[in-house]
């Protein structure tokens, strides 16, 4: 593989993890947490390694797949700062609920429910643009996308038990990670 596609690959995950990493986490417990999301995240984290299994590091992509990963890696990056900046201290890893909970609609919000979800998909699909054979990037979607609707489905329920029909209005009007899809 190339070096620039190595250089890719890094910027692209560096870009994206920053914003989770520099962010002051709130220390507060939730008042409800919600475990069953952890099923989920078990299920993403097996998408991405089987995308990074495999001997392919040795091909040069071919350039569509080149100029998709860095597409994919700044729409990924630019959800995941504007996602994680919208949400402030309500961010925490674990699906649960502050006591001082907001429903957040602004930034990227506006247009998917769940912007860092959306921003997970897009480096999932720039890593694998790099470096996984499509066949195999199939197999670690699948994983991937239910990981990701069991912890979009298990929000979904706690934001609308907390927020009701205020939740529920924005839930019919803003897709959940993927922009114009409903």
């Amino acid at each position: 593989m190339p070096v620039y596609c190595f250089v890719i690959l890094l910027a692209g995950w560096v870009a994206w993890m920053t914003p989770f990493i520099i962010s002051k986490r709130n220390k507060t417990a939730p008042q409800t947490v919600d475990h069953r999301a952890r099923v989920g995240i078990v299920l993403v984290a097996i998408g991405y390694a089987i995308l990074w299994m495999g001997p392919y590091w040795r091909h040069r992509p071919e350039y569509w797949r080149v100029s998709l990963s860095v597409l994919c890696y700044v729409f990924a990056s630019l959800l995941s700062w504007g996602g994680r900046k919208a949400l402030g201290r309500q961010w925490r890893v674990e699906a649960g609920l502050n006591a001082d909970h907001e429903l957040v609609t602004s930034g990227p919000y506006r247009f998917v429910r769940h912007p860092i979800y959306a921003s997970m998909l897009g480096t999932f699909l720039a890593t694998g643009f790099m470096i996984t054979p499509l066949w195999r990037m199939a197999v670690a979607a699948v994983f991937f996308i239910v990981g990701t609707e069991i912890r979009v489905r298990v929000e979904d329920h706690l934001l609308t038990s907390h927020f009701g029909d205020s939740f529920r209005t924005y839930q019919r009007n803003v897709p959940a990670y993927i922009p114009f899809l409903r």
